[in-house]
């Protein structure tokens, strides 16, 4: 499980096997078999370097995501331990589809969500794009808007994404578990 707050942005160095410049992301306490969070991806660390860390990445994680095909910046973060600090909204590193930059400017970003997905996202409900933990501020059919603050657009990648840029998207997974629920038949009395 993850937060959605990165903790560092690193750089995919090379992808077969993926390989990551950590940046300024701690790795002194993690293992191989550890899980981090790669632009929204929890993925297994296969081997660690001194800056970095290799992961196998499956031909289903790279059908289902973006960014991970190719070197470039992304955001890091290191799964929860007990006692951490849940400051954005739970995440399990899952993503669930690509969507799609249609306009960002002020601050403001929107996205068009794939039509399955849309019904997960609600206004003022949480939306995981890239890795990063956000609140809906408007949602109409397969688009919504989230705000980015000046901090966010600093330490996370979000500040590159540009009309047409693909997004990995993670929907709420509280979202997910209610629809299942509610779509469950009742118990016989």
């Amino acid at each position: 499980m993850f937060t959605g707050i990165v903790q560092a942005v690193g750089r995919i160095v090379r992808v077969q096997p993926l390989e990551v410049d950590g940046g300024a992301l701690d790795l002194s306490d993690v293992a191989v078999g550890d899980s981090i969070c790669v632009q929204g991806a929890c993925l297994t660390v296969t081997a660690l370097a001194p800056r970095g860390f290799t992961a196998d990445v499956s031909s289903e994680t790279l059908a289902v995501t973006a960014g991970l095909d190719r070197p470039g910046a992304v955001n890091l973060e290191k799964s929860l331990a007990v006692g951490d600090r849940l400051g954005g909204h739970l995440v399990a590193g899952h993503v669930d589809g690509v969507g799609e930059v249609t306009r960002f400017e002020g601050g403001v970003l929107e996205v068009r969500a794939p039509a399955h997905l849309a019904r997960y996202i609600a206004r003022k409900g949480s939306i995981c794009i890239d890795g990063v933990s956000l609140t809906v501020n408007r949602a109409q059919g397969s688009l919504f808007e989230v705000y980015l603050i000046p901090h966010t657009l600093q330490v996370t990648t979000l500040g590159r994404l540009r009309a047409g840029a693909r997004a990995n998207l993670e929907v709420d997974l509280v979202a997910r578990y209610v629809e299942r629920l509610l779509g469950e038949s009742k118990p016989d009395s």
